[in-house]
């Protein structure tokens, strides 16, 4: 069974165990819980909420690196990695290891993002001792066999030979390159098919070496445990970890500048266009401005590009556009798959939205319905431990104040048409790099060779 089927079959098994509790509990208000800054006795901070509604917890956490800090001939590494902590650990094989955490319905997890690796843990109240446990050893103990490595890499390489012939994978593959070339931002996190063969062990545990360290360490926990229950397995887990992490500098970069387009021919009826262009950073004075904007021109089926390029033209299923920021650059990126003799007209109807809104920038309607569905929307975005415990860790990440819940909608109230105008201007006002992925235009103007159930209307 492969990792996907055995992580989600856990996780099954704690919705199965929690089904009737869920039925009889009221319906938390997550978003309005008292967020604690905890300081464990041996030093380890995390931003806690205690709530006993259904006996869970929830815990997620990072450490500073990520896929910026494979080495430039090994990217993947971090991937690698993520992949085999929970693949055994101290003497406890892969098997093993499984079945204690299946036994108790523990659901554990990590992943290598560009700029962190993260770490995922829930459990039942009653197996918190025994998953904390589990973890530790997987963060100070973890096995690396040879089965298990070289199982995990066919893994990863079938993924990446199927992203060969995956025109979405391919489109954002080729953005991130036009968008940043060869600075770490511009790698795959997953590696290459030239690069994963050539990951060994000592890599790994190098990797493991230099990321894994208390002092890059963010916590976030959610659930029904008390404070100094929480600190007690804090200080276990987390403890024994190297106190400072060995990071390479990652240099701040800005997106290649628009306009530039990219085109990458596959055979395939349905055309991928990913577009895009350079953001807006976190703590950037405009960003709310531009989160706000962002979503009138790209948030959803109430958005100008779904209204334009889906309802009025019936170009594509959906398109999508949205602000994505990192540590060291921010980008917005954009998606939609069309039918490939409609590629051009999408890929004009796109540049057109994009410079009116540029242009004119928003009406004060639409600033407003754009206000109101952000602010209503957090509620439902907070609504369970788990959304809560990720949302707080991403604002430690970003840098955001413990109160930040408590003090965003105020911040998005706060946005007046004249900063929307002029963040749009910022934005959109120099076009789009874009990467198209298709059959090429003479082979698209023949559309009768594409199957009808993989045309876009």
């Amino acid at each position: 069974m492969n990792h996907f089927s055995i992580r989600h079959q856990r996780f099954a098994s704690i919705i199965v165990a929690l089904a009737a509790l869920l039925l009889l509990a009221p319906a938390p208000s997550h978003a309005a819980a008292k967020i604690q800054r905890l300081v464990s006795p041996g030093g380890i901070e995390a931003w806690f909420v205690q709530d006993a509604t259904v006996p869970l917890i929830a815990m997620e956490y990072a450490f500073s690196g990520g896929s910026s800090q494979d080495p430039a001939d090994k990217a993947g590494t971090g991937n690698m990695v993520a992949g085999l902590l929970d693949e055994g650990a101290a003497d406890l094989d892969s098997k093993t290891y499984h079945e204690r955490l299946d036994r108790r319905a523990i659901e554990l997890s990590f992943s290598s993002t560009r700029d962190y690796f993260r770490g995922s843990l829930r459990m039942l109240k009653d197996n918190k001792d025994e998953a904390f446990d589990l973890l530790q050893l997987a963060l100070t103990s973890a096995r690396f066999d040879a089965a298990d490595v070289e199982r995990i890499r066919a893994q990863v390489i079938s993924g990446l030979r199927r992203d060969t012939t995956n025109p979405s994978s391919l489109a954002s593959r080729k953005f991130l390159e036009v968008a940043y070339g060869d600075h770490p931002y511009g790698r795959s996190s997953y590696g290459t098919l030239d690069s994963v063969p050539g990951i060994d062990v000592a890599d790994m545990k190098a990797y493991v070496g230099r990321i894994l360290a208390k002092d890059t360490l963010r916590i976030s926990v959610v659930g029904d445990i008390d404070a100094d229950s929480l600190g007690r397995l804090l200080d276990k887990t987390f403890g024994g970890l190297p106190a400072k992490a060995n990071l390479k500098p990652i240099p701040d970069i800005q997106a290649a500048s628009p306009p530039q387009r990219a085109f990458v021919p596959l055979d395939v009826p349905q055309t991928v266009v990913t577009f895009g262009g350079p953001g807006i950073r976190r703590h950037d004075a405009n960003f709310m401005a531009g989160y706000v904007v962002n979503h009138i021109l790209g948030g959803g089926s109430s958005s100008r590009l779904y209204k334009e390029v889906r309802e009025k033209r019936g170009l594509a299923y959906s398109i999508s556009e949205s602000l994505l920021w990192m540590e060291r650059s921010a980008l917005f990126v954009g998606n939609t798959g069309t039918r490939a003799d409609r590629a051009g007209e999408t890929v004009d109807a796109i540049e057109k939205e994009i410079r009116r809104i540029a242009e004119d920038g928003p009406t004060q309607k639409e600033l407003d319905e754009a206000k109101s569905y952000l602010k209503g929307s957090q509620m439902l975005a907070l609504d369970t431990s788990s959304k809560l415990a990720s949302a707080l860790l991403q604002y430690q990440l970003d840098r955001l104040p413990i109160d930040y819940i408590e003090k965003r909608n105020a911040l998005v109230d706060a946005v007046t048409l004249d900063d929307a105008k002029r963040v749009a201007r910022q934005l959109w006002g120099q076009g789009l790099l874009t990467v198209i992925v298709g059959r090429a235009p003479q082979a698209a103007a023949q559309p009768a060779a594409a199957p009808p159930s993989a045309k876009a209307n």
